[in-house]
């Protein structure tokens, strides 16, 4: 069983350009969560930087062919609205249809947004060039974040995963973020913050390749772990181990002090396997991504693994951790230069993956899927990433009955 649930997106701008006023809405399903004491029907929801987009799209569909030779810097974006940060949202889910209940955009204690702007410049960490749509740089900002994960924190807070820093967040339901935690000696990177910053999270983090930091949270209630995964294999020690890495870590953490219990090696399909993103075109394997996961309530991880139209779901039990030296930024060689061939030759053992439900099966499910959840019936909840309508999509929310029954309780 397959269903589109209705839904209406929130219009937020239209800034206008050459080709016609460009309509903005929120966007705010780079991951889902529920807590245990919310109302069955209540789950919350987080959006990422803001509006932005490649200077190509902005030069092909915007009438701004300016933009164009900004294509050539590495990771270069266009940020349509920069007044327009992330933020927390609270959903509700009827019948047929999710309706939003509230938004909270991203602020500090004392009221300064969170901004959808990098993160300073710092030695060893990749930091993207953003520009406005007259071409101005727009630089960088130490209150900036890119939140794509969301999972339960203490206190009825939440926990917010971005991927600048990348950096976990602490905020609460009114959308203030009281703790900034990122990678131990980055901490001056986020001098002069409005938000609390501490540095407690294994250096290497630091290491993410550019736009792909931390992207699902999961918190496991039971066992009292917090799952952390990033979207793709660090870019250690170079950009090239990224670009031909297949294997994405996923850090259990504890869910109060943040201190790393285990690290896992999560072994990404090869790109190739993706039928409907093979059939439109190349595909590359460094585009092969991690973009959410929830915990069953057997303690295992449901894990959602996409390139931009195929999106397959995988289920992995979370017992086979990690020599410790891999959190050793000196160690060579590194997992990412291991892989999953590497691993094997040495004895070391990656999570075992049994699929679940794949889009390529469901072409009526749309691409770009960010957002999961498991209700209590063991049916799927989910959500694509719209960018805001910068191109042009919606948000979809879709349930869907997975073709391997999940464990309940």
């Amino acid at each position: 069983m397959i269903r589109r649930l209705g839904w209406s997106d929130v219009p937020v701008a239209t800034p206008a350009v050459p080709s016609g006023d460009l309509r903005l809405h929120r966007s705010l399903t780079s991951g889902l969560t529920r807590r245990a004491d919310d109302p069955p029907a209540v789950f919350w929801g987080v959006g990422d930087r803001g509006p932005n987009v490649s200077p190509r799209v902005a030069a092909r569909h915007y009438g701004l062919p300016q933009l164009a030779p900004l294509a050539a810097l590495d990771g270069a974006k266009i940020m349509v609205a920069p007044g327009i940060g992330p933020a927390l949202a609270r959903f509700r889910l009827e019948a047929d249809r999710v309706v939003l209940e509230a938004v909270a955009p991203l602020r500090a204690a004392d009221g300064t947004p969170l901004t959808g702007l990098p993160a300073p410049e710092w030695p060893g960490a990749e930091t993207e060039p953003v520009f406005s749509l007259d071409a101005a740089p727009l630089g960088a900002c130490v209150d900036g974040a890119d939140c794509e994960g969301i999972a339960p924190g203490p206190d009825g807070r939440f926990w917010v995963a971005e991927e600048f820093g990348p950096s976990l967040l602490l905020v609460d339901e009114a959308g203030v973020v009281h703790r900034r935690i990122v990678p131990r000696g980055s901490e001056g990177r986020f001098d002069g913050s409005a938000v609390p910053v501490s540095a407690e999270l294994p250096a290497i983090a630091a290491r993410r390749r550019l736009n792909r930091g931390f992207e699902a949270l999961a918190l496991d209630r039971k066992a009292g772990i917090l799952y952390l995964a990033f979207q793709s294999p660090l870019a250690h020690p170079d950009r090239a181990a990224h670009v031909a890495g297949d294997l994405v870590r996923i850090w259990a953490l504890d869910p109060h002090s943040l201190t790393l219990l285990a690290q896992y090696a999560y072994p990404l399909d090869p790109a190739e396997a993706f039928a409907r993103d093979r059939l439109a075109g190349a595909v590359q394997q460094a585009d092969v991504k991690i973009s959410e996961m929830t915990v069953l309530p057997d303690g295992s991880l449901l894990v959602l693994e996409r390139l931009t139209l195929s999106t397959h779901f995988y289920r992995v039990a979370p017992d086979a951790a990690l020599p410790s030296h891999f959190l050793d930024p000196d160690h060579r060689p590194t997992l990412e230069q291991l892989g999953q061939t590497g691993c094997q030759a040495q004895g070391l053992t990656i999570l075992a993956k049994q699929r679940i439900f794949s889009t390529d099966d469901h072409a009526e499910i749309c691409g770009d899927l960010e957002g999961l959840l498991v209700l209590d019936d063991g049916r799927l909840l989910l959500s694509n990433d719209s960018d805001y309508g910068t191109e042009g999509a919606a948000t979809q929310f879709w349930l869907a009955a997975p073709d391997r029954p999940l464990p309940t309780g």
